[in-house]
């Protein structure tokens, strides 16, 4: 009995060192505090972002596009960073997350954005549906 709670503990904790160095590098930076609605898992959420690389780099901008992003928060239709990052959020709110790469594409190329890279993006909420 002492061995197989040994075993699931050692097992448990190097399971766990990843989630941990993720969740200790995502950061929320508040640049601006919403008034409206607060954004929770199952909200369906109107958005502009601003998307770069570490390096300054932009790699996507709906801001560019003029053409608000819209999504189900929670719902995995979006990198799991901006999952954790836009909830709590309130209609009229700025945030600048920092997104390591187990919260973003991980170890995927996608598009221009390398394998392995932290994104940063600064994300406005529109609206709440």
């Amino acid at each position: 009995m002492k061995m197989n709670i040994r075993i699931a503990s050692f097992f448990l904790f190097v399971l766990l060192i990843p989630i941990q160095a993720a969740e200790k590098d995502f950061q929320i930076i508040d640049l601006v505090v919403g008034k409206g609605e607060e954004a929770f898992s199952g909200s369906y959420v109107t958005v502009h972002y601003v998307g770069k690389l570490t390096n300054g780099n932009k790699f996507d901008s709906s801001r560019d596009r003029n053409r608000p992003f819209e999504f189900n928060l929670g719902a995995g239709e979006v990198v799991k960073g901006w999952d954790k990052g836009i909830k709590g959020m309130r209609v009229g709110g700025k945030r600048k997350l920092i997104i390591p790469p187990e919260l973003g594409y991980g170890s995927k190329t996608v598009g221009s954005i390398p394998a392995n890279s932290t994104l940063i993006f600064e994300v406005e909420l529109l609206k709440i549906y």
